[in-house]
Parts: structure tokens; sequence; C-alpha cells
């Protein structure tokens, strides 16, 4: 591996290019020439139309839906920037699908977090920029360097604009595994806090079971790194209003997956907000007036920046 290349390029691959082209210009960068399409048998390929020989390249790639196609593009341009002889490679992938398969919940389960850092190090990527893994021990399934951005600081600077100090809003965290991540939010808003305690019976399920803390009479934010389906979230929120008496409730996640009834649950729930970044592009032709997103481009830029100068990156977590 080169520690630095000798000039920063930009590559995207077709999972979200608003997001890369948004990079672009925080970086007053020009978008790299690169053509990924697919064959007739639904192969993908890709062509790169410019030299990136010994060259600090960046490839940016969302491994969102469809997953495995935005995965295999990822993998390939990954090797032919590497077979193109491109002096360091890092995988900008602001959503790491995958990224819940993290264990062994149960016999015989794969760890498919696992076996997909693998086959980033193995195309020949030399480190990963992320945003907000499902589980942050994700980065010690890696071989190379990895630096995972977190998304709150942005809904912080939001919500400080929008609520200021006041004395009845709070973070609630919508289950037990989210507690860290909803304390070092609410510590940065300078709020309390309570936890929604639910006992999940299947995937993309959950029963909410009680509220740890007092929500009655106030404004509530409901912190979390991803919403898939919607229903755990909006579960929290009816629970936190018709048993915990909040008398609002806004909610912000870093990815906004939104599959199934996920839209139509948003819009036919007590929500009053939610807040994506665009990690995942918005679905088209869909919309709901409750979902709004905010831009992680600035950040992302920032990091690559840092990356490309050998600077720390740790200053994007303050």
């Amino acid at each position: 591996m080169i520690s630095h290349g000798k000039d920063l390029k930009i590559f995207s691959g077709n999972s979200n290019h608003a997001l890369a082209e948004a990079i672009c210009k925080e970086l007053r960068l020009p978008l790299g020439d690169l053509e990924c399409g697919n064959f007739s048998d639904g192969e993908c390929f890709v062509s790169i139309y410019e030299t990136v020989r010994g060259s600090d390249v960046f490839v940016i790639q969302s491994t969102c839906g469809p997953v495995n196609n935005n995965l295999m593009e990822l993998l390939v341009m990954i090797d032919a920037f590497k077979r193109a002889s491109a002096g360091r490679i890092t995988a900008v992938i602001p959503y790491f699908g995958y990224a819940r398969q993290d264990r062994k919940a149960k016999p015989r389960d794969p760890i498919s977090a696992k076996l997909v850092a693998n086959m980033l190090t193995t195309a020949g990527a030399d480190r990963v920029l992320t945003m907000d893994l499902h589980a942050a021990q994700i980065q010690g399934f890696f071989d190379i360097p990895v630096d995972n951005l977190l998304g709150s600081p942005l809904f912080v600077d939001y919500f400080k604009s929008r609520f200021g100090d006041d004395e009845n809003t709070m973070v609630v965290s919508p289950d037990v595994g989210s507690v860290a991540r909803a304390r070092a939010f609410a510590q940065k808003l300078g709020m309390t806090m309570a936890i929604v305690d639910k006992r999940r019976q299947k995937a993309n399920s959950s029963e909410v079971m009680s509220i740890i803390g007092d929500v009655k009479g106030k404004r509530v934010i409901l912190l979390d790194d991803m919403v898939d389906t919607a229903g755990s979230l909006c579960g929290a929120a009816k629970a936190l209003v018709e048993i915990g008496g909040a008398t609002e409730v806004y909610a912000c996640a870093s990815h906004g997956v939104l599959s199934g009834p996920a839209i139509q649950r948003i819009e036919d729930s007590v929500i009053k907000e939610v807040l994506f970044l665009d990690t995942i592009p918005a679905k088209e032709g869909v919309k709901c007036d409750k979902i709004k997103y905010l831009s992680a481009a600035p950040m992302l830029a920032d990091a690559i920046s840092f990356i490309y100068h050998e600077d720390s990156v740790s200053r994007l977590f303050v």
C-alpha cells in the first residue's frame, strides 16, 4: 500500500451518484470519468476513461438496495482501479450493507458483515470510509484502516437551531442496543434521555414493552442509526405518546433504508418529522412531507480531504 497517491481522484458507482457529485462540489474537483453498467445477462462491467496510475482514488458507493448489485459494482470498481495501478484505493461506503449480520444470533447463522469486509480487502481496497456502522465492532472485521464517521453532529446542529436549550425536549433511545448512541447525542444537546424497552419477536418486527424514563409532557427526539421497515420506530413513537404521555415526537437516523411499507407507516404515524442523511438516496416518485434529508456531503468531503493530506479525521467526531 502506498501511503499517499500523487493526486486526488473521486469516482462513483450507480448507487448514490447525487451524493458523489455533492462531495466533488465541496472539494471543487470533477467527478472521475467512469462507466459502470451491465451486460445483457446482468453481469456488471466497469470502464475507466482516465489514467489513475499512482493516484489517490476514492470510490463512492453505498451498498443500499439493490444491495447485491451495488456491492458487486463496488468490488469490480476496486478491482479495476487496482489493476490500473492506482496508488491507494479508499472505498467510501456512506451506507454499509449487511452490517446487521455482525454475529451469530442463533446456530448456523452467517456473519455476513465479516464476509463483506474480506471481499473488500481481497478486491484491493486499502482503507474504508463509512458512516454510522450498525455495530461499531465491524471496524475490527477489517485488516485495513476504517474510519467510521458519526452522523449525529449534523442532527445536533439541526435540533439546536430548531429547539435551542428547551428543557421540555429530551432524547429517546428506540431500544436498549442504541443507548450509548442516544446518550452521546443527548449530552451534545444538553438534554436528558429515556429508553424504549422492546422485545423483538422476529426480524423487522418488534413489540414495545415499556418506557424507561419520564417523557410525560415532553417533546421527544428518537435517534437511531437506520430505519428499514419503520415498524420499530413508529411503534416506539406510538408508545411514547399513548403510554408515556409525550406531546410531540421527532425522529432522526443516518440511513433511511425505507423498505416495504416504511414510508406509509411514517406517514400514518404520530411522528411529526423524520430526518435522514442522504447516505441512501430518497425513493424516486415517493413523497412524504414528514421526511426530510440533510446532506452528509460536507462531512464526507472533509474526511476525504483529511485522508488525502494525511491529517487526523478525529476532529470530525467532536
